[in-house]
């Protein structure tokens, strides 16, 4: 058998559950991928962790080896803990669309897979279907601040905040969205990625966390739980939590500690949204 230069032999229905067919034995000479469905404008990136529906095929055997459809539920994972083919077929490809990847042995599975559904020298085939990606940094419409809350500006990448002179802290929860993002509303229900900075209502930086990090939605503070329901994957978010919805009793066994009864300015970058 002779490994195809392309991808044409393949063919894709186009239902909810793709259906695909291989003319096995078939192989392909280097990894390829060609787009079945366009998206939209995020892009893929090597560090992206995306949400995807999948399906693969042995081009040996035409048989199907794994699918996220059949499981009834999409997979998550970061493009950097994939089998390089999937990787070089993702990378670039936007959120949305359905791509069509194919991929020689040695950028799959070289000394094949433990069930033996893919054996040394197999080829392989994924149709997968992007569903989310998280962003890298806040994207979108910039928005315009209402008067009278913590100020922000960009320094060395990361926010800084100026409270306004002789202004009391805010008794109500405040949110403030900075950068409207295109990506997924934020439910109850959702884990979301984010980094963060977060200063007491005297400018003091408390805690410096501007590094992606993810948990669910219902183990969040309430002033984070609340105030970021409906908020969109890819916006920055200002946040100005009054003690109540936030640490009441401070934490003084965190470091730096936090004392009793202190307003808090979180601002959010929301990276991704899942769930």
């Amino acid at each position: 058998m002779s490994p195809s230069p392309d991808l044409s032999l393949v063919t894709v229905s186009d239902g909810e559950t793709p259906e695909v067919t291989v003319p096995a034995p078939w192989g392909i000479a280097s990894t390829q991928s060609k787009v079945l469905r366009p998206g939209g404008e995020q892009l893929l990136t090597e560090s992206s962790v995306v949400t995807i529906n999948y399906v693969g095929v042995n081009g040996t055997t035409a048989e199907i080896f794994d699918s996220s459809y059949e499981r009834g539920e999409p997979a998550t994972f970061p493009l950097q803990g994939v089998v390089p083919g999937f990787q070089k077929g993702l990378e670039g490809q936007a959120v949305g669309s359905r791509v069509l990847i194919g991929m020689p042995s040695e950028d799959g599975y070289p000394d094949g897979t433990p069930d033996g559904s893919i054996q040394a020298g197999d080829s392989i085939v994924f149709v997968v279907d992007i569903l989310s990606a998280n962003f890298d940094d806040a994207t979108g419409e910039t928005v315009a601040p209402a008067a009278g809350l913590p100020t922000l500006t960009m320094t060395d990448g990361k926010p800084e905040v100026a409270v306004p002179a002789g202004t009391a802290a805010p008794t109500t929860l405040t949110v403030q969205p900075l950068i409207k993002g295109p990506g997924a509303p934020v439910t109850a229900e959702s884990t979301i990625q984010v980094r963060y900075r977060a200063w007491t209502y005297d400018g003091t930086l408390w805690q410096d966390a501007w590094q992606p990090q993810e948990g669910p939605v219902a183990d969040l503070i309430a002033g984070w739980s609340e105030g970021l329901i409906g908020q969109t994957a890819g916006s920055r978010v200002l946040l100005v939590v009054p003690p109540d919805k936030a640490y009441p009793d401070g934490l003084p066994q965190a470091t730096p500690s936090l004392a009793p009864g202190q307003t808090l300015i979180y601002v959010i970058d929301l990276l991704n949204v899942t769930g």
